[in-house]
């Protein structure tokens, strides 16, 4: 019973880890991207060519503004909010870890559409699938500490 509880915490931790290091790369950037919507000050001005390639990109793919907001939401705000259930122990950020690592996987699937093949995209794409990994591991091995806390 005890080595069940010992690496249920080791793959909440690992799971914790995975959403903070996201959270707080997708709200950094999501913010920079806002706050400078060109994207000069992150030298990322000459990827906006690249966008057209996506529907309504006349309209929202002008600036980085719309993907700023985007990437705050969808792998910032997100994510932070399943490291805070995780600090409270709370199942609920187990599975919402788990997704939220399937979500920066198709994420990138978008990127992979759109940019040519880079590392920083492989590496998220790499650490997306190792955040969905670890919730999916957390997940079970939290039904079975539930199972025997149940006995």
């Amino acid at each position: 019973m005890k080595h069940i509880n010992i690496r249920y915490e080791t793959a909440r931790r690992w799971l914790l880890f995975w959403t903070l290091f996201i959270g707080i790369g997708a709200v950094a950037g999501g913010l920079s991207m806002i706050i400078d919507p060109s994207g000069k000050a992150l030298h990322m001005d000459g990827m906006l060519p690249y966008f057209q390639k996506l529907p309504f990109a006349d309209t929202l793919f002008r600036d980085f503004l719309f993907s700023g907001f985007a990437l705050l939401i969808v792998n910032g705000l997100t994510n932070l909010s399943a490291a805070v259930l995780l600090l409270k122990k709370r199942r609920l950020g187990v599975i919402l870890g788990g997704i939220f690592g399937v979500t920066l996987m198709l994420w990138i699937c978008i990127q992979f559409y759109m940019f040519p093949l880079n590392f920083m995209s492989t590496a998220y794409f790499v650490f997306g699938l190792l955040q969905a990994v670890t919730g999916l591991v957390a997940w079970k091995l939290s039904g079975r500490e539930e199972a025997q806390n149940v006995k």
